[in-house]
């Protein structure tokens, strides 16, 4: 496995964070990377003011409908959500396909793109640029802790059953408070992965608000994961990652 975690998310997870019904404005939006320039999907809370803002990262599908439903819902709630498009233009609707995308996706330049994404939202006058998180599923979960160890600006971290990681020299860099959502039966990223990473979190004198849901394995918050998918624990995770960013960033 990558450092950044190819891992297998079936399908599209789309229940909504929150029932809000507050007006959101979208649109696609360009920024630099390097030499590159790099497409978001931006949505933004209709009211006036300055408001705190996410880096919302996709999972291993691309910048799919369901990424940009996960970004319109959390500016419901008064966030500016920014999911940056880390394929560059691809996205894929089948497994195989997911696979080679994510496979094929350069881990400096996925990293170098969401600090762009950082960066953009904290050059808005629209932001609070002192708030900014980052949030992230399936491997995005693994990029959303990736952002936390190189991104020291950043003040909160979800991972939700993301690649962890355990080597002191990246856990010192953390800056940001962390939560985390985790399947008791997912075999990518079993308890004893994310117990290594608590540990690892304690050494350093950090900590983590992490979850593991018993009879959940991977995936379990996307409700098209026939399977796999656990209503109780997806509407928990997701009241938590509210309440987390709430308590974090507003």
């Amino acid at each position: 496995m990558s450092r950044i975690g190819l891992l297998v998310c079936l399908g599209l997870f789309v229940a909504p964070l929150a029932r809000a019904q507050a007006p959101v404005k979208t649109e696609t939006v360009h920024f630099r990377s390097g030499p590159e320039t790099v497409t978001g999907y931006l949505a933004m809370p209709g009211s006036p003011g300055r408001h705190p803002a996410l880096v919302v990262i996709q999972e291993w599908w691309g910048l799919n409908d369901w990424v940009k439903e996960q970004a319109r819902e959390f500016a419901q709630q008064g966030y500016v959500a920014l999911a940056p498009d880390l394929y560059h233009g691809q996205v894929a609707t089948a497994p195989a396909e997911a696979r080679k995308l994510a496979q094929s996706m350069s881990h400096e330049r996925a990293i170098r793109d969401l600090k762009a994404a950082y960066d953009y939202l904290a050059a808005m006058p629209a932001v609070e640029k002192n708030k900014i998180g980052s949030i992230g599923w399936c491997m995005g979960g693994g990029l959303s802790l990736q952002l936390a160890i190189h991104e020291p600006r950043l003040a909160a971290c979800v991972i939700d059953y993301g690649s962890l990681v355990t080597d002191p020299a990246e856990i010192n860099k953390i800056k940001a408070p962390l939560m985390g959502n985790f399947g008791a039966d997912d075999h990518g990223i079993p308890p004893s992965a994310v117990h290594a990473f608590e540990k690892a979190l304690q050494d350093a004198g950090k900590t983590i608000d992490a979850k593991i849901y018993d009879g959940a394995g991977h995936a379990f918050e996307n409700e098209n994961n026939k399977t796999g998918y656990r209503p109780e624990a997806s509407r928990d995770a997701k009241a938590r990652t509210l309440e987390f960013f709430n308590k974090n960033l507003k």
